[in-house]
């Protein structure tokens, strides 16, 4: 027992009347595993399946990000008051410090703000599918400088917290699961408009990712130049891979125009040669547009 004293109590070196002993090094230890002990607990608690079963997985990782945090500032906090740092002093001392940093590090505390600001408030959370840029990409991760995302090409995007609070953000996710998307098709002058609409409405409920089947909607939206224009409206919880599930109706739409002689057309144009009094022909061009025959 009395080694062990010596081991702990033994000086390693001294600065004027502050002294360096293993008890310090001990101490510091013992503190960052209690800490990484404590945060695993925390992590094994929250992520329990009776406990998701409860809440969105989203928001148990926001709480689970504020307080891993917390717990990590007390702990640097210990461990600075155990290496003999007054804390006193050192936040008397920061504020004129964060003034000086603040001015060459503006972005970097906006973006750590911003991680703050989305943590609380829980506007975006992780596995939320969001659109911004034009690009559509879903959140892996939530951190306090940065957020992680994938997009539909698996491309992973790193994004500064900053643009998600002050750009404008179209969140998929945010109020349910399921969101209201539209396939637009037109079809020739002449066309039988109720088949039509039957056909497209027969071509949503053939897929499995339609969801809430009687909510399905087509109709007659436009007289075209060179068609009649129709619109389909289906509900789908398949947000992130949305644009496979459009190209899927497309094809299964194509395939029943075809059984059911429902003809897409395409633009022409007629040209008309005039000669005049020299012999030589001039081309017009006539902006009207057919339907297909």
């Amino acid at each position: 027992m009395e080694k062990l004293k010596k081991f702990i109590e033994f000086e390693i070196f001294r600065i004027g009347e502050y002294s360096f002993t293993n008890s310090i090094i001990l101490t510091v230890v013992i503190t960052l595993l209690v800490t990484m002990l404590l945060i695993s607990v925390i992590k094994r608690m929250l992520f329990r399946k009776s406990i998701e079963n409860r809440f969105e997985r989203g928001n148990l990782f926001s709480l689970f990000q504020i307080i891993k945090y917390l717990i990590w500032i007390i702990s640097i906090l210990l461990i600075l008051e155990t290496l003999g740092v007054k804390l006193n002093v050192v936040l008397a001392g920061s504020a004129a410090l964060l003034v000086g940093v603040g001015l060459g590090l503006q972005a970097t505390f906006n973006n750590f703000v911003s991680g703050i600001i989305l943590l609380f408030e829980g506007s975006i959370r992780v596995g939320d599918i969001l659109e911004l840029d034009d690009d559509v990409m879903r959140i892996e991760r939530i951190g306090l400088r940065t957020s992680k995302a994938i997009n539909r090409d698996e491309i992973v995007i790193i994004i500064p917290n900053s643009l998600i609070t002050s750009n404008k953000v179209i969140n998929w996710s945010h109020q349910q699961k399921r969101t209201r998307f539209k396939i637009k098709v037109g079809v020739a002058y002449g066309s039988d408009l109720d088949l039509v609409i039957k056909v497209l409405k027969e071509s949503a409920l053939q897929h499995q990712d339609i969801t809430d089947k009687s909510t399905i909607i087509a109709r007659f939206i436009d007289f075209g130049n060179s068609s009649l224009d129709f619109e389909l409206l289906f509900f789908s919880d398949n947000v992130f891979r949305i644009e496979n599930v459009k190209s899927d109706i497309r094809k299964i739409i194509i395939k029943k125009f075809t059984e059911n002689n429902i003809t897409i057309p395409f633009p022409q144009v007629d040209m008309h040669f005039v000669s005049d009094q020299t012999g030589y022909f001039h081309r017009t061009n006539n902006a009207q547009q057919y339907p297909e025959r």
